[in-house]
């Protein structure tokens, strides 16, 4: 039975990935990928799979003015009680994590109300690693974006945009992280309004950042956040390892902690990469 019910999730899985793919040029790179089987290819080793979260504990730099961001403590102990449980605290928007709709309204849904279907997709990852070297508070713009697609083909329907500004490399050095000038102001790349827009029309489930924000370090009104989430994505912030991931290729699967009535909450984010 369970041999049963692994093949049928990975055929719906493999079948997912064709029609993601189907029609562009995408499909045509990929094919091989998207018709294979991709959950068993994670087992054997054909399939590299990257953790694309940190690990929950203080030592991850929070955001500024978060004091309190995450506590644990001993419940029970092997030497008192013979095992061993915890107890722990945390900040919905702390770490590796997801930001439902409702975090900034309108956007409505929650954490526990996201369609599961968004939680899988393929991995669209612009690469401005160069552009954030130069200009720290580097933001995407739609020209980027449509280069991306000179090379790749057009965004496909439920794909979870990356993108990948090298900031990464900077943890858990908080201050290098947040990048902090005199005045308090935080420095680091992320979408623009322009580009956020034309990866809702493409029909993006979520934009995800190796860095605090999908907004810019400077931003004030955090204006990304007030067009994505209300047209109902979500955003993964502090995302690890961008740079394992090639620019198309790759399937993502964000899984956020079930949190009833969450803005957002705790998410362990995996990327499927190519067969090798």
């Amino acid at each position: 039975m369970r041999k049963m019910i692994f093949a049928a999730a990975a055929l719906v899985f493999g079948a997912a990935m064709a029609a993601v793919y189907s029609g562009s040029a995408v499909a045509q790179k990929h094919k091989t990928a998207a018709e294979g089987n991709w959950i068993e290819g994670v087992s054997d080793g054909r399939n590299l799979v990257v953790d694309m979260t940190y690990p929950v504990s203080d030592k991850f730099p929070a955001w500024p003015g978060d004091d309190r961001v995450f506590e644990a403590k001993a419940n029970a102990t092997v030497e008192k009680d013979g095992y061993f449980t915890r107890s722990f605290w945390m900040l919905e928007h702390y770490g590796t994590h997801m930001d439902a709709p409702a975090h900034f309204p309108p956007g409505k849904i929650t954490l526990d109300q996201i369609p599961e279907t968004h939680f899988f997709g393929p991995a669209v990852v612009i690469d401005v690693r160069e552009e954030a070297g130069k200009d720290a508070d580097y933001r995407l713009t739609a020209v980027r974006v449509k280069k991306w697609e000179a090379v790749h083909g057009e965004i496909p329907r439920g794909a979870i945009a990356v993108l990948r500004t090298g900031w990464g490399a900077r943890v858990p050095d908080a201050e290098r992280y947040r990048n902090m000038d005199a005045n308090k102001v935080m420095h680091f790349p992320g979408y623009s309004v322009e580009s956020a827009k034309f990866l809702i029309e493409r029909g993006v489930v979520a934009l995800g950042i190796d860095t605090l924000s999908v907004d810019y370090g400077p931003s004030k009104n955090y204006e990304v956040h007030r067009v994505d989430l209300p047209a109902g994505l979500y955003n993964l912030e502090n995302l690890a390892h961008a740079e394992e991931l090639p620019e198309s290729g790759s399937y993502i699967i964000a899984a956020p902690i079930k949190l009833e009535g969450g803005s957002g909450g705790p998410c362990r984010v995996f990327a499927v990469l190519p067969p090798k």
